[in-house]
């Protein structure tokens, strides 16, 4: 692959996203359903991990938000998979001339231990993005049981995306 700072744009992007954990929800990061007792609250799926990625995509090509593209007040999207989020954000970076270099997360969560769900996270979201695996970077953290992440009421995640666009010539 050519330089593309060399050659072309180059455009980071800033994602983030919480959500309260509550019984009877699933705990979907990243696409992958993790055992656990409690999950994520929200409209959709609220997958944290896919949602501050998608808002990475998007910011990093001046695109929006995601709720500008899939409100949380629209009745189609309760409970809809949030790998749909990502999937059409990644297709508006492309059709905006953009391709995804790499992405960086974090997810914050005090428990369950995530160590054995890396890979296949890791794995759904290059699948989704059409990246190479190398690409792709998935770390978790604890809250060290400060605030409410440390004390089991919600989970976090983060992510940075970086986009490249190639000069025309």
């Amino acid at each position: 692959m050519s330089d593309p700072v060399a050659h072309g744009e180059i455009r980071c992007g800033l994602g983030w996203d919480v959500h309260r954990l509550a019984a009877g929800r699933a705990l979907i990061l990243g696409g992958i359903t993790i055992p656990s007792e409690l999950g994520l609250e929200g409209h959709s799926d609220a997958d944290i991990l896919l949602h501050a990625i998608t808002d990475a995509l998007l910011g990093a090509a001046a695109l929006g938000v995601i709720g500008m593209h899939f409100p949380d007040t629209d009745p189609q999207w309760k409970g809809a998979e949030s790998t749909q989020f990502l999937a059409h954000a990644a297709k508006l970076v492309a059709e905006s001339g953009y391709r995804i270099v790499n992405v960086d997360t974090t997810v914050i969560l005090e428990r369950p231990k995530l160590k054995d769900y890396r890979l296949p996270i890791r794995e759904s979201l290059a699948r989704t993005l059409g990246l190479d695996l190398d690409r792709v970077s998935v770390k978790f953290k604890t809250a060290e049981r400060v605030g409410p992440v440390g004390e089991g009421r919600s989970a976090e995640a983060q992510a940075i995306v970086t986009l490249a666009r190639s000069v025309s010539r």
